[in-house]
């Protein structure tokens, strides 16, 4: 089995699972000076964009494609990468299509989008104009592109929209919900789609807390909100996304209205990944590349599936004991450590509340 896989970022989370599945792997990438570039088996420095990865692909006569892209500009192209391959040469790409990230990579697309099958999402306006705004204080401004929390601002009046305005012409304008964030992956393939731990990723804030910065637990344990009403939802709007790959979906529950309120979708690796391995024993990496090898199902998930309680804490940089081999993976661990140095985070898991307790104490 070939695989070729788009981005090196990403690549040390699989490297270990690539060797272990006996994959001849193939890498591109734009930058020569990036990390990771002496893991795959074959590496090819390449132009931005898909052009060279698909040339590779083609060229190499590879069996599938795994994109491990975690940013959202790419992810259009790597889509019409997809419909074209898949037609004209019958090379699987392991990603969403065009239309999935249509729908997803724009905020206002996606809240249209949840309209049309009826999900649940906050109260919102376009705003051309801070004269336009309806909406009571607080709101939260957004603009239709971006991730990670880029170009959002809590407006407390019309004074912190006006300055909005200074900067942006335009603002997808959203009632602010005061309770907790929640975030889900879904993995899907051919039809299926499986929805998996939720994690709690704390309370939202009027200063805007990043999700970085907090302290998140999985599976999330939220007082009067049951994960199988996550998991239906999730797994409702992946399906009428019809396509395939990762799918990370953003909720918030209002405690004071017991209503859960569906916020964005992800296409791609995502930041709540291994705290979603840690709790359920899945690790949506490696299913991707279960699904090019066309070992995914949804009864080798269910098979899969395991049951910890587990956190991950923002720590600066890990000065602990040593993590086993592979690194990057719970199979031999309690404990992962991610992120780069400075901005280190570690992820714990437990079987008990309490064990998981006193490891934290042993680590931090």
């Amino acid at each position: 089995m070939k695989i070729l896989f788009i981005g090196s970022r990403l690549y040390d989370d699989i490297d270990y699972y690539v060797r272990q599945k006996g994959i001849d792997s193939i890498l591109t990438e734009s930058n020569e000076e990036a990390i990771n570039l002496d893991l795959p088996d074959q590496v090819f420095i390449v132009p931005r964009g898909m052009d060279g990865p698909k040339q590779i692909a083609v060229t190499q006569n590879v069996d599938a494609i795994v994109p491990l892209i975690g940013i959202d500009p790419p992810l259009i192209q790597v889509a019409q990468m997809k419909e074209e391959l898949e037609k004209d040469y019958g090379i699987p790409v392991i990603a969403a299509n065009v239309r999935a990230v249509e729908l997803t990579s724009n905020k206002i697309n996606t809240k249209k989008f949840y309209a049309d099958i009826g999900v649940a999402t906050p109260e919102y306006q376009i705003l051309n104009s801070p004269d336009d705004l309806t909406l009571g204080f607080p709101v939260v401004l957004k603009q239709g592109e971006g991730q990670g929390g880029k170009d959002i601002k809590i407006a407390h009046n019309l004074e912190d929209v006006n300055d909005y305005f200074e900067e942006y012409s335009y603002a997808l304008c959203e009632k602010f919900i005061e309770g907790s964030e929640i975030s889900i992956e879904v993995l899907g393939y051919n039809g299926e789609y499986v929805a998996l731990s939720p994690i709690y990723k704390g309370e939202t804030t009027l200063e805007g807390t990043h999700p970085l910065n907090k302290v998140k637990l999985g599976p999330s344990l939220i007082d009067g909100l049951d994960n199988n009403l996550i998991q239906h939802v999730a797994y409702d709007v992946a399906r009428n996304l019809d396509s395939d790959g990762i799918f990370e979906m953003d909720f918030m529950y209002s405690h004071k209205e017991d209503q859960l309120y569906a916020i964005e979708v992800n296409t791609r690796p995502n930041g709540t990944r291994y705290l979603t391995s840690a709790t359920c024993g899945i690790n949506s990496l490696c299913e991707l590349i279960n699904m090019a090898c066309g070992d995914f199902s949804l009864k080798n998930i269910f098979d899969k599936l395991e049951y910890y309680y587990s956190t991950e804490i923002p720590i600066g940089n890990y000065h602990g004991p040593e993590v086993n081999e592979p690194k990057k993976s719970f199979d031999n661990n309690d404990f992962v450590v991610h992120g780069p140095e400075g901005y280190q985070r570690i992820t714990i898991r437990a079987k008990s509340k309490k064990e998981l307790e006193n490891l934290i104490n042993e680590l931090i």
